[in-house]
């Protein structure tokens, strides 16, 4: 199962785009409800500056409230103690109900925070359809366990849901990182509340509305939009949450961890972005065949990938003929209007995250790198949040650049004589969410990979995935994984029932 990309003409998605009736209220309980101050915030599309939605601001009331409805659901069991069967039909529907709003969901997605609808088709919908329908699947294939006891002994090892589910998920990929959460959660019998980045809170509005349809009890899926410091740190700091599920900043991770200590040491998980080298070994392929993946790797979504191949590190040989056919290919992918399927790459998700880019590029040059291309805000005529997709030469290991995640399409360009180095500055960062190795000899990508503190290594590709596989980091990109079978394990715990025969 998996959304078709449609919406192929400009004219077409212009036209839907203007029949959308984005929602505006939280989703507490299986139905739309405005915040209990009665506060809005305004969304505003990075596209062209206009406001699309007045959104509740929620804050500690309407968590509690939230969390009071998600906690009644998983009690009475109402979801928890269907059986996976069921659990597996109703998730299945809701996929199907997903799919057949993959245009409205896109086009929210495109226009709240700045991405090419294009990807949001072919990218974001159709993982969240896929991951949705596999956690389906998945649950009615997880067997529990007989310990291997003595003959007068049975001892079970049962898996069980740990019951209120706190998802906090970024503005980059909204829809997505919180079908990422709650596809998981909800398989294993929990009941979750989705706080939803302020930046892009509508998909999520939109999906609950839509899980409710297909049949998910009331109460089951929540999602309380709001701002950090009021509906975040209520989430996180609530007694009655067992569980946060995190994606976002190092900085807002670190307060989540702190949250759980200052409330009831809930479980949490972290997810908080990276710094990912591209090594370009001396026998790496042809030219032609790897600048339109590095450039992707770093220039897709307009660099806001958390995984984001951020650091080209390059043998000394390959550089020159590796950054001429990079720097065409930033210049092919200049800003367009994310609603033009021909646009390669949107806007920023705000302004104050394009103040943020253009600063890291500022400083880039006065620590000593040369600016190759970009560079610069762009189509500010149409009062959206564009910038160049932009590439930093001569850039040095202990430079900012180098060292910090700008989260926006901004390549840094380091040179390297031997492996040993390469593989030195590749690990030295804080960061080890993703890494990739490009060469012809397998013993080299082996060996580099083994080496990589990284939690995924791709060979001769960038930002390959699957639903199959785990996603996660290492050192300060956090511990947990999100997809596959192991994203169980965060959303259940095991208890063993002894019984003496």
């Amino acid at each position: 199962m998996s959304a078709t990309p449609t919406l192929a003409s400009y004219e077409e998605a212009l036209a839907a785009a203007e029949r959308l009736a984005p929602p505006q209220d939280a989703f507490i309980d299986g139905a739309a409800v405005p915040a209990l101050s009665g506060r809005r915030f305004d969304c505003v599309s990075p596209r062209d500056g206009r406001v699309i939605a007045r959104v509740a601001a929620c804050d500690a009331p309407d968590v509690d409230r939230a969390v009071a409805a998600a906690r009644a659901a998983f009690e009475d069991g109402r979801w928890a103690r269907r059986s996976p069967r069921e659990r597996r039909r109703t998730l299945l529907r809701f996929a199907e109900l997903v799919d057949a709003h993959r245009e409205e969901l896109a086009l929210l997605e495109s226009l709240d925070m700045g991405k090419p609808i294009a990807d949001a088709l072919a990218v974001d919908l159709r993982v969240t359809v896929d991951c949705i329908a596999f956690y389906a699947e998945a649950i009615t294939k997880r067997y529990d366990e007989v310990a291997p006891t003595d003959a007068r002994t049975l001892a079970t090892i049962t898996r069980e849901p740990v019951g209120v589910v706190g998802a906090v998920v970024p503005w980059n990929f909204p829809l997505m990182m919180a079908a990422w959460k709650f596809a998981p959660a909800l398989a294993t019998g929990n009941s979750v509340v989705v706080k939803p980045a302020e930046q892009s809170p509508l998909t999520a509005l939109r999906v609950a509305a839509l899980a409710v349809e297909a049949g998910l009890p009331p109460g089951v899926l929540n999602v309380v939009p709001g701002f950090g410091p009021t509906a975040g740190a209520a989430l996180g700091l609530h007694r009655d949450v067992d569980v946060v599920g995190f994606t976002g900043s190092g900085e807002v991770g670190r307060l989540f961890l702190r949250y759980a200590a200052d409330s009831n040491m809930k479980q949490v998980t972290l997810e908080c972005g990276g710094k990912s080298p591209q090594i370009v070994f001396p026998d790496a392929p042809d030219v032609a065949e790897i600048a339109g993946q590095i450039a992707t790797g770093i220039f897709f979504n307009q660099g806001e990938v958390c995984s984001a191949g951020s650091r080209l590190l390059v043998h000394r040989s390959r550089k020159d003929e590796l950054l001429e056919a990079l720097v065409a290919e930033a210049r092919r992918r200049a800003p367009g209007d994310p609603l033009d399927p021909a646009t390669r790459t949107g806007a920023l998700v705000e302004r104050a995250h394009l103040e943020r880019v253009l600063g890291y590029i500022a400083v880039g040059r006065e620590e000593g790198a040369d600016c190759v291309v970009g560079g610069a805000a762009a189509r500010e005529e149409t009062g959206g949040v564009y910038v160049e997709p932009t590439i930093l030469d001569r850039v040095r290991p202990e430079m900012r650049v180098a060292q910090e995640e700008i989260f926006g399409p901004v390549l840094a360009v380091l040179e390297f004589e031997t492996a040993e180095e390469a593989i030195a500055i590749a690990n030295g960062t804080r960061y080890g969410l993703g890494a990739a190795v490009w060469t012809r000899d397998l013993s080299t990508a082996h060996l580099t990979a083994r080496a990589l503190r990284a939690g995924t290594v791709w060979v001769n590709c960038y930002d390959a995935s699957d639903v199959t596989v785990p996603f996660g980091g290492y050192r300060e990109s956090g511990f947990g994984r999100d997809n596959s079978l192991h994203a169980l394990d965060k959303y259940t715990q095991l208890k063993t029932t002894w019984i003496q025969l």
